[in-house]
């Protein structure tokens, strides 16, 4: 009995090497190698590329209008007739032309999930003049930063071109 338990033990051991340190090490290093961005993870020093973040003042682009809380994900489910979203809707136009920021529909309206981190590269156009302003720069700098954000379909075809806001507003930041 003694032999059977070595044995087992011995196979326990071997496989818990193998299979619990060896392959996911491999996988690990695998994936750092051919997807570094992916493997890397989204964080940056300002938040993450996947989650979208508030940004206060004129002085930055502003993605969609989600709430300040990303763990309270989903949309307020209004209907088009609700008195309570054409309120909030016109409190929106009215802090973007505060701003002096043209509305378009996107920043107006929330996004499905409440913390979408994109936006159109003409939501980010209707935003250049005033964060040009805020900021002291020429409105083609700017316009010329947004053209270095825009990311294209994916695969060409898949959806639309976007722009990430937190990755926009950092290399805004790097202008400074």
């Amino acid at each position: 009995m003694l032999v059977q338990v070595r044995r087992a033990v011995v196979v326990s051991a071997i496989f818990f090497l193998l299979l619990g340190l060896a392959y996911p090490a491999l996988e690990t290093g695998i994936g750092s190698v051919f997807f570094s961005h992916q493997a890397g993870g989204s964080l940056t020093a300002n938040g993450s590329t996947l989650v979208g973040q508030q940004w206060k003042g004129p002085q930055w682009f502003q993605g969609r209008d989600d709430p300040d809380n990303p763990a309270a994900t989903g949309s307020a489910n209004y209907g088009p007739r609700s008195e309570a979203f054409v309120k909030i809707l016109e409190a929106r136009i009215k802090l973007l032309h505060s701003e002096g920021i043209t509305p378009t529909a996107d920043l107006v309206t929330g996004s499905g999930s409440g913390v979408d981190p994109d936006i159109s590269p003409a939501d980010a156009d209707a935003q250049a003049n005033a964060v040009a302003k805020a900021n002291g720069l020429a409105v083609a700098v700017v316009r010329r930063l947004i053209a270095s954000r825009i990311v294209g379909a994916q695969f060409g075809f898949l959806g639309g071109s976007y722009v990430n806001v937190l990755q926009l507003n950092e290399a805004l930041a790097r202008l400074h």
